[in-house]
């Protein structure tokens, strides 16, 4: 980006001038009952950056982690630390104490921000100082809180930004970095900056009209991309509140907090909407105007029953972790602002992408570039690609290319520019919105089976298409020296997650396993065979 674009991605900016304009009225509120106004965000803010700086964080301690579930004080700590120009760093609380550590270790974090109560519900050891955040009620002064209240409520904007330090900001300096599954290895930690995150904020603040009259629903974790662009920066550095609950499954909280607050966005899995549909009553989602869905495909019955639900149709959105992470959408004819609303909407479709970002689709063998309606890989261009994986510069070139960024997905681009995945290269399913990898599956079913003496692996797993969760895991093998049923137990045993394991009726026999002539295995083959024997029948 160019230097008269400083402002466009000056997140502090934006943050404090939405809180300085909503004033005295509702910013922000979460289920545990906190809620603060424009002017309480911003004073609540700096009186936690001072303390943070005083009590806690060394002058050059630029990484910081948080543990902390979608929350009032979630969002306050991550502003903290962007008006300290620190980088925030949320941790997965769902994962083991290893896969932590190997995070805390490769951000160098010392300290993580957290509170006792969350500690309480989590069996964690970290290889960092735990901060209590509510361990610092006792220690605010009197002169915290007039200080904080002078720079939050009574000092010119320029004159704050002129005391933080942030009147101008790099658009490749960076605001976070995200880590994504380290199921399979050593976790990856995505590097994002004011300019990617801010390039996000700014699209879809361009392409759906968000009004201070909009309550957006954070029901997404900020250790997720999706929870920490759209339901934290884009919902407080625009007009709209935010309200957080921290578990997207609560169904019952969630559609209490819709009633409550008049909730009008809502960005969601299609698992979670099935769950809404059967716990959420009508009347709490009597208000609802824009309903985003991501993270695996809805199938078009899933929108009819939610429409026919709650009276508005959900639309699909694209996007990756590494594309900060919105990449495309479908625009909801009523709020769109492109001139002919129908045009911004395509059933099947993840949408176009949003301004500033370019698709393109490529040939899976040799790269050449594809024409409308062929089949290939995504790649993805513009001001969302991250800045690459932390300390991980290898892995980053093998998924940039000249600025194009290899998604893993396989798609085609329709004469209107609409995006349809139609497949996945890499060995993960998206099950229920997680990320599940095939490769773990499999090495664990070699170890409990064996590999043959002819190197040949007794099974392999692929996926296919699930109208409830998204994807269904199929294992093909060839003779088993136990049934489906044990296989599974010693599966469990060694430690796999139940979302890991198939279905005890997802087994099926082959007389060999698909290879190419390279031996290396024939994913399109081994999805083929089991599409035949387990996919939709229509």
């Amino acid at each position: 980006m160019t230097s008269n674009q400083s402002n466009d991605v000056n997140l502090p900016r934006m943050l404090i001038e939405q809180c300085r304009r909503r004033g005295g009225a509702l910013k922000i509120a979460d289920s545990t009952g906190q809620k603060l106004s424009g002017y309480e965000l911003l004073i609540r803010t700096m009186i936690l950056r001072t303390l943070l700086n005083r009590e806690v964080l060394k002058k050059d301690e630029k990484f910081v982690g948080l543990l902390l579930p979608p929350s009032v004080p979630a969002s306050i700590a991550n502003f903290a630390l962007s008006f300290s120009k620190r980088v925030a760093v949320n941790l997965n609380y769902t994962v083991s104490s290893a896969i932590l550590n190997q995070c805390i270790e490769m951000a160098g974090i010392k300290h993580v921000l957290t509170s006792r109560k969350v500690m309480e519900k989590l069996d964690l050891k970290l290889d960092a100082e735990l901060v209590y955040l509510e361990d610092f009620r006792e220690k605010v002064t009197w002169i915290d809180k007039a200080k904080g209240f002078f720079w939050g409520r009574l000092a010119p904007e320029s004159m704050l930004l002129g005391h933080l330090g942030l009147t101008k900001i790099d658009a490749n300096e960076t605001l976070t970095i995200i880590f994504t599954s380290g199921s399979t290895g050593t976790p990856k930690g995505v590097v994002l900056s004011y300019g990617n995150v801010a390039s996000n904020v700014n699209a879809i603040r361009d392409a759906i009209g968000l009004t201070d009259r909009d309550v957006i629903l954070g029901i997404l974790p900020f250790f997720h991309s999706f929870g920490y662009t759209v339901t934290l920066w884009t919902a407080m550095g625009l007009p709209p509140t935010g309200v957080f609950h921290f578990s997207p499954l609560d169904a019952k909280q969630i559609g209490k907090m819709a009633a409550q607050y008049n909730v009008t966005v809502l960005l969601a899995t299609p698992t979670f909407l099935r769950n809404y549909i059967r716990r959420v009553e009508p009347e709490q989602f009597k208000h609802l105007e824009v309903v985003v869905v991501g993270a695996e495909k809805m199938p078009l019955s899933l929108a009819d029953d939610f429409e026919k639900t709650f009276g508005v149709r959900p639309l699909e959105g694209y996007g990756t972790t590494e594309l900060s992470p919105l990449v495309s959408v479908n625009l909801p004819p009523k709020r769109s602002t492109v001139k002919d609303a129908t045009k911004g909407l395509r059933e099947g479709s993840v949408g176009r992408p949003v301004e500033g970002v370019f698709a393109r689709v490529v040939d899976l063998d040799d790269h050449r570039g594809l024409g409308i309606g062929e089949s290939g890989m995504l790649q993805i261009k513009g001001p969302n690609v991250m800045q690459g994986y932390l300390h991980q510069k290898e892995l980053t070139d093998s998924v940039l290319r000249d600025g194009w960024y290899e998604t893993g997905d396989v798609a085609k681009i329709d004469e209107d520019g609409f995006i349809h995945i139609t497949g996945r290269q890499s060995r993960f399913s998206k099950i229920g919105g997680e990320m599940v990898p095939h490769i773990q599956i499999e090495e664990t079913i070699h170890k409990i089976l064996g590999i043959g003496e002819d190197g040949k692996v007794p099974a392999v797993v692929t996926a296919v298409p699930d109208p409830k969760r998204g994807e269904r895991l199929i294992v093909l093998h060839t003779a088993l020296t136990m049934t489906p049923s044990e296989l599974l137990k010693k599966l469990s045993a060694e430690g796999l997650p139940n979302l890991f394991l198939p279905g005890e009726d997802s087994f099926l026999e082959v007389a060999e396993i698909p290879v190419l002539g390279t031996g290396k295995l024939d994913l399109k083959g081994m999805q083929q065979v089991a599409l035949d024997k387990f996919g939709p029948k229509s």
